[in-house]
């Protein structure tokens, strides 16, 4: 028995490398592909480049001007992140504290829009966003991310929220402390772990995030975000491929130095909602 359960843990990791590396090997044409010259990646994509153009690096940087949509990407993805953690840890603690069944209805309305394509909605919201004074704005940009990810952020810290004793909430309000002083104080640094967790995918997710952007701020060089700027040397009758590739790998570096960094929080988080949930 030993011996089976062995070869079955052996065949497990061996079927999870193999797919490892199939989900890698496109991160792994690009950063190849970012190092050669206009020729030698119309000539083999797949080839190792037979010198090592860090031109292109330096040519991108100052093309794209790197550090202003470096800086268009933290404003973003801080207003994006910092809106998401407030709003739905706020009203995951209350729906989940609040068992009624108009609670239960506002709850699954709040997840719903999980359920919707982006791609159905994106005219409507794009309208809006126009409306609203929203758009050609990182600004704007970073507070319409508070509803496309609130739906995901409530549904895991609702979960966690269930598993945390109402005798905690009793005693805090017994010692004084009710409202927003009651969350804040007592309830959200409880929810450290999962925030954790819903920070790093979320800066993931709005980092690298392209049809959004495209649609909100590609009007303007000052709007735009790192993942847009791949996209100018890509055109209808010519492209730069070796440069759009090289601006790419310029722009999901720092989200996967995040994630490197930080990954363990995420399984810390999830199995920490999943056994308090």
């Amino acid at each position: 028995m030993k011996t089976k359960g062995k070869t079955g843990r052996i065949i497990i990791e061996i079927v999870m490398v193999i797919l490892s590396l199939i989900f890698l090997y496109p991160l792994f044409l690009t950063i190849i592909n970012s190092f050669k010259s206009f020729g030698e990646v119309m000539t083999d994509v797949i080839a190792l480049p037979k010198q090592l153009a860090f031109s292109n690096y330096a040519y991108v940087w100052q093309f794209i001007n790197y550090p202003k949509l470096f800086l268009n990407n933290i404003i973003i993805t801080s207003v994006g992140l910092l809106g998401i953690v407030f709003v739905s840890s706020i009203a995951a603690y209350k729906l989940a504290r609040t068992k009624t069944k108009l609670s239960g209805i506002l709850y699954f309305l709040c997840i719903m829009p999980m359920l919707i394509p982006f791609q159905s909605i994106m005219l409507t919201v794009l309208q809006m966003s126009k409306g609203l004074g929203l758009s050609e704005s990182t600004w704007g940009l970073g507070v319409l991310y508070w509803g496309f990810g609130a739906p995901l952020a409530v549904f895991i810290y609702h979960g966690f929220v269930k598993g945390i004793p109402m005798e905690i909430d009793e005693s805090a309000t017994i010692d004084g402390a009710s409202g927003f002083r009651l969350f804040f104080s007592v309830i959200f640094p409880l929810l450290k772990s999962v925030t954790t967790t819903i920070v790093i995918i979320d800066v993931m997710w709005i980092w690298n995030d392209f049809l959004l952007p495209l649609l909100m701020v590609n009007g303007s060089p000052d709007t735009k975000t790192l993942t847009l700027a791949a996209y100018t040397f890509v055109g209808q009758y010519t492209s730069d491929w070796q440069y759009a590739m090289t601006a790419m790998v310029m722009a999901v570096l720092p989200s996967i130095v995040v994630f490197i960094f930080l990954q363990k929080y995420i399984v810390k988080g999830v199995v920490a909602g999943a056994v308090k949930g």
